[in-house]
């Protein structure tokens, strides 16, 4: 398999599960199926400290919000990646590369600078 070919396929599997983890955090916010990613978030921010009821909702406010774009911006992706990208049309270069990086820079330095490792180091592997 070409070196294309196995970049068109990883961006268009990344794709995906963007579109389900975003989805996931759409409907699951405020769930058993969230308190993972709560357990690596809350310390950061709360310590050992319980998380006050309202920051609590804010919290599963902001989650279902932030799913649902995430799921948004995966299906865009996956449709770029799907037809466009394989082909090699520069439109899709276009759309993606700047989006990637919209996302990334903002994304990476505001969770370092709050104090969230590992999500700058997940988008990093990503």
């Amino acid at each position: 398999m070409n070196r294309f070919i196995f970049w068109q396929r990883w961006l268009l599997v990344v794709s995906l599960l963007i579109v389900v983890f975003g989805f996931a955090l759409a409907v699951g916010s405020g769930t058993a199926l969230i308190d993972p990613l709560n357990r690596m978030v809350d310390p950061v921010f709360w310590g050992s400290q319980p998380v006050p009821p309202q920051a609590a909702a804010f919290r599963g406010w902001t989650y279902a919000v932030m799913g649902a774009a995430m799921a948004g911006w995966g299906v865009f992706l996956t449709s770029v990646a799907g037809i466009p990208f394989r082909r090699r049309e520069r439109l899709a270069w276009n759309c993606i590369t700047p989006g990637i990086l919209c996302w990334y820079v903002p994304d990476t330095g505001f969770s370092l600078t709050a104090g969230v490792a590992f999500n700058a180091a997940g988008n990093t592997v990503l």
